[in-house]
């Protein structure tokens, strides 16, 4: 085809060369996602409490299945709504949240309904989870209802238990030591900027959370090197620590850096990380917390110990004591696409789990 148009003026030629070759960029990234998202069959039945359950291959599944979300029923989409797949219809996910959240709530119901389903918020004022019924009782009494259960509770033993008596597939929404659909979207965002993401570094400057347990474990399998620094006594949990150590080495990255000052931690980085220093539940240490992590604000003089091109996530709600302005607006932010990705990636989940590929 190339060959007749050299006839042609240069401008066309350059136009249609330019069209096959994305063409054919596109018709690889489909390829290569259905091939990736085909290691999801597996998973199929399965509950979801934190990364370090999923092996790469369904790692990668799943976050090239979120990106096939967006592109069918995103707002750049050119797919009809009314029209779109409705792989989850006659299907339902029950959302128990004992801790509020705006993006996890619209989210899920936003993406159950994108996908033909329906999603029932069930919060501390509808259900007493564990109070008036036992987890026990509760498990299995929303198994005869929902083809999910979703939980966002404070407790990761209430995960759990109600992990051990569900007869549907549960998700874990966030319990106070995993936070695995916040990682699914870190993980995207950072996809979506940077592509692939073996070699580059990422720090975390804070609490050693929940947040960081998941990205740190998620990071390490996609080949990332993990730098963090926490105040004294806000360590990760040192289970969670060994495990993100053994995932590095099995995936050639470097060991597991820790410190306790931010910018050791964000020299030579590629993302820099931050979350809440005071999660709900903990308001009463506030005074206390804000104290002990002066010096761990993410702001314009931090960042430049990272690398060039470095970018900037928060799992939001932010705080300006964590993180300025000046950066959390900044085009180095990539907060609201990740706060976006939320949607994508339960989305991808709740399909997983109910085989609905």
């Amino acid at each position: 085809m190339l060959s007749s148009l050299r006839y042609m003026n240069k401008p066309i030629v350059r136009f249609a060369a330019e069209s096959l070759a994305k063409n054919a960029s596109i018709g690889t990234t489909t390829a290569t996602r259905a091939m990736s998202i085909s290691a999801l069959s597996g998973f199929q039945g399965k509950h979801f409490i934190s990364i370090d359950q999923l092996s790469n291959d369904e790692l990668r599944g799943l976050l090239d299945l979120s990106k096939k979300y967006r592109d069918t029923y995103g707002k750049g989409s050119t797919v009809e709504p009314t029209t779109a797949p409705k792989p989850l219809m006659g299907k339902s996910v029950s959302m128990i949240f004992q801790k509020r959240s705006t993006r996890t709530r619209v989210s899920t119901e936003t993406g159950m309904n994108l996908l033909g389903g329906q999603a029932l918020f069930l919060g501390p004022s509808d259900i007493q989870l564990g109070v008036n019924e036992s987890m026990r009782d509760t498990a299995l009494v929303l198994s005869r209802f929902n083809s999910i259960v979703l939980a966002r509770v404070f407790a990761h033993s209430d995960i759990i238990e109600l992990s051990k008596h569900a007869t549907v597939p549960l998700i874990n929404a966030l319990s106070d030591l995993h936070h695995p659909l916040q990682t699914l979207a870190d993980l995207m965002a950072l996809e979506d900027h940077f592509g692939n993401l073996k070699g580059k570094t990422v720090a975390w400057v804070g609490d050693g959370n929940n947040v960081l347990h998941d990205l740190m474990l998620g990071g390490a399998k996609l080949g990332m090197n993990i730098r963090i620094a926490t105040p004294d006594g806000y360590e990760a949990n040192a289970g969670v620590l060994e495990t993100t150590k053994k995932l590095a080495a099995e995936n050639g990255t470097e060991d597991v850096f820790l410190t306790t000052v931010a910018a050791e931690a964000v020299k030579g980085s590629d993302v820099v990380v931050t979350d809440t220093w005071v999660s709900m539940g903990q308001e009463s240490e506030y005074e206390k917390r804000v104290q002990e992590f002066d010096g761990y604000q993410v702001n314009a003089s931090l960042m430049k110990q990272a690398n060039p091109g470095a970018v900037f996530l928060h799992c939001l709600p932010r705080h300006p004591e964590e993180v300025s302005d000046e950066v959390f607006y900044s085009d180095q932010s990539l907060v609201f696409p990740e706060a976006e990705n939320r949607m994508w990636t339960v989305m991808a989940v709740m399909a997983a789990q109910l085989g609905k590929l």
